[in-house]
């Protein structure tokens, strides 16, 4: 390298002529003004942008748990699927009343599939079964699924609070099932 050159030298301009110093045409200070500006600008306003990201969080809209599914003589003998893909419940009515299942099994909280040929509850991911009543009866599920909340308002219709559950859980005696909430009898 010679000297005055210096490293750099030949990166700003200079050539191999000994380090002129001559200073850039005018109009090449202007573009480097406004590269460096618009570079600048780009870079605050980007960093304006994140921080008004900061007032806007990233939230979940979850389904109320708390919503009405109609009249008791909406639901004929057997299970409704209507709800499952909204509210993540069925609709069940036999000879006692009428109650909803909330649908997570109680093995690792898939949602089961309603086979209507075989008559049961079928959870896709291990293979647990349960009856038309959430009863489990085969595969790993340890209890049966959980009922919602369910209740008549002044008008008649039905309520149901999928945030209030009933377990029925036979290794600790747990048996809310009969509860009153659980079922809907005589509608």
């Amino acid at each position: 390298m010679s000297e005055g050159k210096g490293f750099f030298g030949k990166f700003f301009g200079r050539g191999e002529g000994g380090g002129s110093s001559a200073a850039p045409a005018p109009e090449v200070r202007k573009v480097r003004r406004r590269l460096v500006a618009a570079s600048i600008l780009g870079f605050l306003g980007v960093d304006l942008l994140m921080f008004m990201r900061f007032f806007f969080p990233r939230t979940l809209f979850e389904p109320k748990t708390t919503f009405v599914i109609g009249y008791p003589t909406d639901f004929n003998f057997g299970v409704d699927t209507r709800f499952q893909q909204t509210a993540r419940i069925w609709v069940v009515r036999n000879a006692e009343g009428l109650f909803v299942i909330y649908a997570r099994c109680t093995h690792l909280g898939c949602t089961p599939d309603w086979k209507e040929a075989e008559n049961k509850f079928k959870c896709p991911c291990h293979g647990s079964g349960y009856d038309t009543e959430g009863i489990n009866f085969e595969g790993p599920a340890p209890r049966p699924m959980d009922r919602a909340h369910i209740e008549l308002d002044p008008s008649g219709e039905v309520v149901v609070d999928t945030a209030r559950l009933y377990k029925r859980d036979p290794f600790s005696g747990v048996d809310q099932f009969g509860d009153d909430g659980a079922i809907l009898r005589g509608v």
